[in-house]
């Protein structure tokens, strides 16, 4: 892909008022095509074609998540510069113009925010069921917050992150914070409750086994309850792999080995838990080593922290 445009082309893609406001809009928070249209007031038809427009300037992405396509700024050397640019020649009435699209967000915060508070209404009691099985939530959190450790988590990555909830709390700690999963319903979950809380992240829909993510991308990558929804988990790992950096961390949280058959039909889970070494194994066959194993007992079934690293590369001395 040829990202080297003319200074002329740069120039003419922020030459609208409308594409000037779009990219205000996303410099504060994700939003889908249809949100971008209610808040300028303007079709989605028409938006898009100013999308398609910066888009092929590459100052932002479009991701597609189910039914919708959600727009976030491009790479970060790309789009600062023009920021920069903007805030030094903006005059007073375009400054009053994207304050007053800023307080248009709120509706979409607040449309955010009822649909996840209906979707946790209609699972609430499901995942209450699970909770009930296992260690409190916060006894997990506090064992990975304990096998994380307290320096800076670099670059992190959560596979299935859900509701967002591992970034949530590590997020803070890393200088770029990645939540992938395939479903486009959680990702939506996810923003309410980052933007709520403040978080910076990027969430991202992908699939386990096809992450969306270059080679040696990440520091840290973790994988929370979600191996036993998998139908190949070491594929999963193998892939994680792929995606961390040498000298990396992949955290994988889950259940161990158990015979809660019931579970199969109740909550889809493939996967009956995990034996110490079949994930041993896995990381091994993805050439990771595992460093550190964690259980933690207290109910019916046992949660399980496997704690492995990618090897450093070894710096060759000159002969």
């Amino acid at each position: 892909m040829n990202i080297d445009l003319s200074l002329a082309d740069r120039f003419q893609a922020l030459a609208d008022p409308t594409r000037l406001r779009i990219l205000a809009l996303l410099r504060a928070m994700e939003l889908s095509v249809g949100e971008l249209a209610l808040v300028l007031g303007q079709s989605q038809p028409r938006v898009s074609r100013h999308l398609k427009i910066l888009a092929d300037a590459f100052v932002l992405e479009r991701r597609k998540e189910g039914s919708w396509v959600f727009l976030t700024l491009g790479a970060s050397e790309r789009v600062e510069p023009m920021f920069e640019l903007i805030d030094r020649w903006s005059d007073a009435e375009t400054r009053a113009l994207f304050a007053a699209d800023a307080l248009r967000t709120d509706a979409v915060r607040t449309e955010r925010a009822e649909a996840a508070g209906r979707y946790f209404a209609a699972q609430a009691e499901v995942w209450d069921q699970i909770r009930s099985l296992h260690v409190a939530e916060s006894e997990v959190e506090r064992a990975i917050d304990r096998v994380l450790g307290k320096k800076s988590l670099g670059r992190l990555v959560d596979i299935g992150t859900g509701t967002g909830r591992m970034i949530e709390l590590f997020g803070p700690r890393a200088v770029q914070a990645i939540g992938i999963d395939r479903s486009s319903e959680m990702l939506r979950l996810a923003r309410v409750k980052l933007e709520a809380a403040g978080i910076v992240s990027s969430l991202r829909q992908g699939d386990m086994y096809a992450l969306p993510l270059a080679d040696r991308s990440a520091d840290y990558i973790i994988i929370h309850q979600v191996l036993h929804y998998a139908h190949s988990p070491a594929a999963a790992i193998g892939e994680a792999a792929r995606v961390l950096s040498p000298g990396g961390t992949l955290l994988v949280i889950d259940f161990a080995a158990h015979a809660r058959e019931e579970l199969r039909l109740t909550d889809a889970h493939i996967r009956l838990g995990f034996e110490d070494d079949v994930m041993a194994g896995w990381f091994a066959s993805a050439g990771l080593e595992v460093e550190q194993v964690d259980h933690l007992e207290g109910g019916e079934l046992t949660v399980t922290l496997w704690r492995g690293s990618k090897p450093a590369e070894r710096v060759r001395k000159a002969a």
